[in-house]
């Protein structure tokens, strides 16, 4: 049995995602009645309020819960997580080496999914030690598969990962909401620039994800002395690149705050 540990929004992705696979064998532990119900009328999955029951009773367990609240969790449920156990923790900020501080088990993993995995286009990355067989592993992946892509890289890319895939859809979704605010502003109705500048998005999105580089995008789109190369210059002139770059790098060291911190 798959347990989880929280029942927000990104346990409900992975709830989502995993049952439209045929994975039923599930348990979430949350403290919100009405959250349990809605999760298992939903769902059709078992619910519960107890933490050490989820714990206890399942072989992977998944602690979807924010990273303040991590250490007052790990106290609760280490006494029911015994060495053959799996953990998997989506918490930004938290090491494997501090859950192995707080654990019986060393079979760890670390997972950085994003928003979108809310429709099933998420992107996680996994971070784990080397104590796993292939099939122990391939269940763990194929929890994430559910909500989308998946990658594999060392620890010491999470806090990097966090500010890129992690953060990368609020970043995204800030410079959304200020094309469609810049539309309204040169006439646009409200209703059509947001359809304008949000299946911009998803098709230039398409277009990446099929090998072409940003830069050659860019340029196929750039006429010499086009509207595009106007705009263009503003955004380097405006310092777009520095202002990404910061962006992330803030992004960074918060994230290895919230790790300093448990």
């Amino acid at each position: 049995m798959i347990g989880f540990i929280g029942g927000g929004n990104m346990a409900e992705a992975l709830v989502k995602g995993m049952t439209a696979r045929g994975m039923k064998d599930i348990l979430v532990s949350e403290p919100r009645e009405e959250r349990r119900s809605y999760l298992s009328l939903t769902y059709g999955i078992k619910t519960t309020q107890s933490n050490k029951e989820a714990a206890a009773e399942c072989d992977i367990i998944v602690l979807a819960v924010k990273p303040q609240n991590m250490a007052a969790v790990l106290a609760e449920v280490a006494g029911s997580i015994t060495g053959e156990k799996t953990v998997v923790s989506i918490a930004a900020g938290i090491t494997l080496s501090y859950l192995s501080s707080k654990l019986g088990t060393k079979k760890l993993v670390r997972v950085m999914p994003n928003t979108p995995a809310l429709v099933q286009e998420g992107m996680s990355v996994m971070s784990l030690c080397e104590c796993f067989s292939d099939k122990d592993i391939s269940l763990v992946r194929d929890i994430f598969m559910s909500i989308g892509r998946v990658l594999t890289l060392p620890e010491k890319y999470m806090n990097a990962v966090t500010a890129l895939s992690g953060s990368g859809p609020g970043f995204i979704a800030l410079f959304v909401e200020a094309m469609i605010e810049s539309g309204v502003k040169v006439g646009l109705r409200r209703d059509n620039a947001a359809e304008l500048a949000v299946q911009t998005l998803l098709g230039t999105a398409r277009l990446l994800d099929t090998g072409m580089a940003p830069d050659k995008l860019r340029e196929m789109v750039t006429s010499p002395g086009g509207t595009t190369a106007a705009g263009l210059k503003v955004l380097e002139e405006q310092g777009m690149r520095n202002i990404v770059a910061d962006t992330l790098d803030a992004a960074v060291k918060r994230a290895e705050e919230l790790g300093i911190k448990t």
